[in-house]
């Protein structure tokens, strides 16, 4: 190589390094500024479309998450609709806060060995066991020779489900029982219920009220009746073990947000289930009636409590069901210290 093209080329090796530790400071998210470096971190939130994440919905709509992270920072809205789904992308690094069910956060929890942790809760209830309209049933034992659907195996209903199954002497069909539990997407479930393809299902709301509504289905067990009075979490907030420990304060600023839009919700409650409604619209072009909205709304409890004790029967409900092979050390699933912070700085009471 002469002297001239061996120069460029050397010219060309640099340029090309400096781009290349560019894009890898944009990656390590570091903004420059006039007065020199600063941290800039995108913060990564999963959510579903669904009234059962209304803190992050309500979030998401008014920016109160974006103006609790500051400025430096950016939040990036993730859309799930399964559990799996979104636990993956945490596996990933592509989501570093999600709001999600129990059961998934559990199987997180378990696959990585606590690179997810629960730090939070977010909903209560809010599920309900029917039947199809032309089969009233009054009693869990009238599932025997029934088939029953929930949204997705192993997940809150399904559990649930699975539990009363247990304390009524009854088991699922893979496991010689009499009870066969499929598993199909919500607006699949009203499908299979309106045409009598199955006979009963346990389902999270707007779909239990939807299916009260929409096809007349039978209430067999309320909100209330399902499992522990209803006072049992069906979401909670995971964050990924290592992003707490890189980012314990933009953490803490979440969750102080979540809390304030927590107690928004329970002293707005007919602004927030505007808000909300308007977020589902947005993100699934299906708004909800509001009949459904209201009775929907009416069958779960907004709160902050992860309701440790249930998240520890859904341990052992996972276990049991096969769902999990062993009982993992859960020492680590559910991290209060940064919840109870919040709360303690708040004048509010820290939760066991």
């Amino acid at each position: 190589m002469n002297k001239p093209k061996k120069l460029y080329y050397t010219v060309f090796v640099l340029i090309l390094s400096l781009l290349t530790g560019l894009v890898t400071a944009c990656g390590t998210q570091t903004q420059t500024t006039n007065s020199g470096a600063v941290k800039s971190t995108n913060v990564r939130v999963g959510f579903f479309p669904n009234i059962t994440h209304s803190q992050a919905l309500i979030g998401r709509a008014n920016g109160s998450f974006q103006k609790a992270i500051g400025d430096s920072n950016k939040i990036e809205w993730k859309q799930f609709n399964a559990g799996p789904a979104e636990i993956e992308a945490l596996f990933a690094g592509e989501v570093d806060i999600g709001y999600i069910g129990p059961g998934p956060a559990i199987n997180g929890y378990t696959k990585s060995k606590g690179d997810i942790q629960i730090i939070a809760g977010a909903t209560d209830a809010g599920a309900i066991l029917v039947s199809r309209k032309d089969l009233p049933i009054k009693d869990v034992k009238e599932l025997s020779g029934k088939k029953v659907a929930v949204p997705q195996f192993g997940n809150t209903q399904d559990l649930s489900l699975r539990n009363l199954l247990q304390i009524n002497g009854l088991t699922d069909t893979t496991k010689g029982g009499t009870v066969e539990i499929r598993q199909a997407d919500n607006p699949d479930i009203k499908t299979l219920l309106d045409k009598g393809e199955i006979n009963a299902a346990l389902v999270p709301e707007p779909w239990g009220s939807t299916l009260v509504k929409d096809i007349n289905a039978n209430v067999v067990l309320d909100y209330n009746q399902v499992w522990r009075e209803g006072n049992y979490a069906t979401a909670v907030i995971v964050v990924r073990t290592q992003f707490l420990k890189d980012h314990p304060d933009i953490v803490e600023n979440f969750v102080k947000n979540h809390v304030e839009l927590t107690d928004y919700i329970n002293q707005h409650k007919d602004e927030a289930k505007q808000t909300v409604n308007a977020q589902i619209t947005e993100l699934t072009k299906k708004p909800l009636s509001k009949e459904i909205l209201d009775a929907a709304f009416g069958r779960l409890t907004i709160t902050n409590n992860p309701e440790k004790d249930s998240i520890l029967d859904f341990v052992t409900l996972s276990v049991n069901t096969g769902f999990i092979k062993e009982k993992p050390d859960t020492k680590n699933l559910v991290n209060l210290e940064v919840l109870n912070k919040v709360l303690k700085e708040k004048g509010k009471s820290e939760i066991q």
